[in-house]
């Protein structure tokens, strides 16, 4: 990668919805997000305004902010270099969110997906939800992000803030950078440990299924050894007729470094039994530092608000100046925050 695109600002989040990361957000989205370090001025952030979208008790989310930041940490982001902050702790981001939603016709916001989908199904979508793109953008839009990591069948999630950044632009003259989507490369796909054909998240009816960084390694290796497989006796990696093995095989493959056709020799003429106890081990193993970390940040719990704070004062650095120039366009005056200056 070339030292011009080192240089560039890439920005992503996660929301804290819940007590811990599963295996598919480690290795689908923290993973990367480590490596990402290495060529980009990274921003990583904790939405918690997005969380009050969907009633939230408030000790718990209070709880599984600080839970999230600290396991963003114990994954491999290094906060000295890549800010790790809180998204509440910035308040640029509704108040640009309130310009760009000045901008947005009812009739546009109306169709976004998240709202469509929950009136869709009879629920009681509340205005959070309905502005929640909105705020999206302003997420990205204020630090300047020339990249955001999405999958290839994530980039329609990023035009509504390239939308809005380029009508911006268009009414004011340029004030605001029009992100690109950053496509991550195909990595581990990890699906449901008891609905194989489904990836691994949350929202699976069982959560027998999913696999949480910080349970009891017990617990999650009890998980592994109960996933569901096939009537055959064959470990072989096919997605399509053998989803529970080929699920084994990549969790073990990814986790060990060891490549799925090694994995097929090493386990030719043994029985399912093998499979799940040594994907168990390995397992356990590699997610001991990650939980050993997490609990030590969360036992430090000053040092670890020290960290959200300081990171925070960086990032509002960033999107103090964003806001200010965006202020200027639009006519309103300079905001009194003014030590970017």
């Amino acid at each position: 990668m070339t030292d011009e695109v080192k240089r560039q600002r890439i920005l992503s989040g996660m929301q804290p919805t819940n007590d811990s990361l599963h295996l598919g957000n480690y290795l689908g989205a923290l993973v990367n997000w480590v490596k990402l370090q290495d060529d980009f001025d990274a921003y990583y952030f904790v939405a918690d305004l997005h969380a009050l979208t969907v009633p939230t008790d408030p000790k718990l989310l209070r709880a599984r902010t600080r839970l999230t930041a600290a396991q963003y940490i114990a994954a491999g982001v290094d906060p000295t270099r890549s800010p790790v902050f809180v998204q509440s702790h910035v308040p640029e981001h509704p108040q640009l969110m309130w310009v760009l939603s000045c901008l947005t016709s009812y009739g546009e916001a109306s169709r976004m997906t998240q709202f469509k989908d929950k009136t869709a199904k009879g629920g009681n979508a509340n205005v959070g939800l309905f502005t929640y793109p909105i705020l999206m953008a302003a997420d990205i839009l204020l630090y300047d992000a020339a990249y955001v990591p999405v999958g290839e069948d994530q980039r329609q999630h990023l035009e509504i803030t390239r939308d809005l950044a380029e009508r911006f632009n268009q009414r004011f003259k340029k004030a605001l950078r029009v992100p690109e989507p950053y496509i991550v490369k195909e990595g581990a796909k990890i699906m449901d440990l008891q609905e194989p054909t489904q990836k691994m998240s949350k929202s699976q009816s069982s959560e027998l299924g999913m696999i949480n960084l910080l349970d009891e390694p017990s617990r999650n290796a009890k998980k592994i050894k109960s996933a569901v497989t096939d009537s055959e006796t064959v470990i072989r990696y096919d997605v399509e007729n053998k989803p529970g093995v080929s699920n084994l095989l990549m969790i073990h493959s990814v986790l060990s470094g060891t490549p799925i056709p090694q994995l097929e020799d090493h386990f030719a003429g043994k029985q399912y039994g093998h499979l799940k106890v040594e994907t168990a081990d390995v397992l356990v193993d590699a997610v001991a530092p990650f939980r050993a970390r997490t609990l030590e940040l969360l036992d430090d719990p000053a040092e670890l608000d020290r960290i959200l704070a300081s990171s925070a004062d960086r990032a509002g650095e960033v999107a103090a100046r964003t806001l200010a120039r965006v202020y200027d366009k639009v006519g309103l005056l300079a905001p009194v925050r003014t030590y970017f200056l």
